[in-house]
């Protein structure tokens, strides 16, 4: 099959979870004999058009020079170049800039879209920019042959609002296996001794209530708050809580050894997030052998199941930081090791979407034949 991959900044990734499943997918499906084509902003610091036999497309993507509207414009270039190629399958990872230009899809290709979250209930955008990403939900849905959703919660929602089937299929994660105490010197805090929450600085993240909770607790060992929060919810979290000498607010930190550790080594990682689906996060802190805390919603319990503990309220966070500790829980973070192993990694996730593909390109091809 000949495969193009729209919707990221580009491969190797050095940006998010669509670009880390956009490099994973594309060379698997070069090593399973495909030829395969990824779209990469002209900003990507990989300037080669070939990645481990992987095609690359350098596209403009004004965004550095005038923010989020210049994501539309790279989209709309991506989709006019691949009208020029052929393709057999267009895989489109989110939909939020590049739905508006569904029309300029090719008709001849198989259009596969993972919808991501529900982008449109972030509250950090204004009620209009969520109309409009709602509204853009829509024109996905709509113009995609197969849609992915990547937790069963967006999967149920999809199919409830839309009435349109959706495939199930998840995110991915590598086991991590190299502990090292060592980097904790780095960061000031002793094995076992500290806890941590890592995540954006979005009100729907639940930052707040965690710490709300853990100001609230005579909680004597650190947290780390691990997140960039240069913003201005950032620097409001940070006054309030000057004065609380356990909330270190560390910055973003992006070596992933460090991360890993950090996690391995943690009593307990406080997962806030609430909107999106398979949260990558979420599954690196399960690969990373943490004992987690988190946020009590579908997205979360659909990952986590009875892995793991809930809070709801900043009272749950002083309870739960009163009487639960990682090294009586050992447990459940087996647990979530073995789901790591046995539901998402890597391996298995790249293969469930080639047997959908072929699927889809099977059934294409039967139908173009017999008209």
């Amino acid at each position: 099959m000949k495969i193009a991959i729209l919707g990221t900044r580009g491969v190797p990734n050095h940006y998010g979870g669509f670009e880390q499943f956009a490099e994973f997918f594309s060379t698997y499906l070069v090593r399973k004999g495909h030829e395969v084509y990824v779209y990469n902003s002209h900003n990507h610091p990989y300037k080669g058009i070939i990645y481990e036999g992987v095609h690359l497309i350098h596209q403009f993507d004004p965004e550095y020079k005038i923010g989020t509207v210049g994501q539309f414009v790279y989209d709309l270039n991506c989709i006019l170049d691949s009208r020029k190629r052929n393709f057999d399958i267009i895989l489109q990872l989110g939909y939020t800039s590049n739905s508006i230009w569904h029309f300029l899809l090719p008709k001849t290709a198989i259009i596969i879209t993972n919808m991501d979250g529900m982008e449109w209930k972030r509250t950090k955008y204004s009620s209009k920019v969520q109309k409009m990403l709602l509204y853009a939900e829509k024109l996905a849905v709509k113009s995609s042959d197969v849609l992915i959703a990547d937790s069963l919660g967006i999967k149920k929602y999809l199919e409830e609002k839309y009435n349109k089937e959706a495939q199930y299929i998840a995110y991915g994660a590598d086991l991590f296996l190299n502990p090292n105490e060592a980097i904790l010197a780095e960061y000031k805090v002793e094995k076992g001794n500290y806890n941590m929450i890592m995540a954006r600085f979005e009100p729907e993240n639940n930052i707040e209530m965690v710490l709300d909770g853990v100001a609230m607790s005579d909680e004597t060992s650190p947290i780390l708050v691990i997140g960039n929060h240069n913003n201005k919810y950032g620097e409001a979290l940070k006054k309030k809580f000057e004065n609380k000498g356990t909330i270190r607010f560390l910055g973003g930190i992006y070596n992933l050894e460090h991360l890993n550790n950090l996690r391995f080594f943690s009593n307990l990682y406080f997962h806030g997030h609430t909107v999106g689906g398979t949260n990558p996060s979420l599954l690196e802190a399960m690969a990373s052998k943490a004992l987690i805390i988190a946020h009590d919603n579908e997205f979360n319990k659909g990952v986590l199941k009875e892995n793991g503990y809930y809070f709801s309220s900043s009272n749950d966070v002083k309870n739960i930081l009163k009487t639960i500790k990682k090294n009586d829980n050992l447990q459940l973070v087996q647990n979530n090791v073995d789901a790591i192993i046995n539901e998402f990694n890597w391996e298995k996730i790249n293969g469930k979407y080639l047997r959908l593909f072929e699927e889809c390109f099977s059934r294409h091809k039967t139908r173009n034949t017999t008209k």
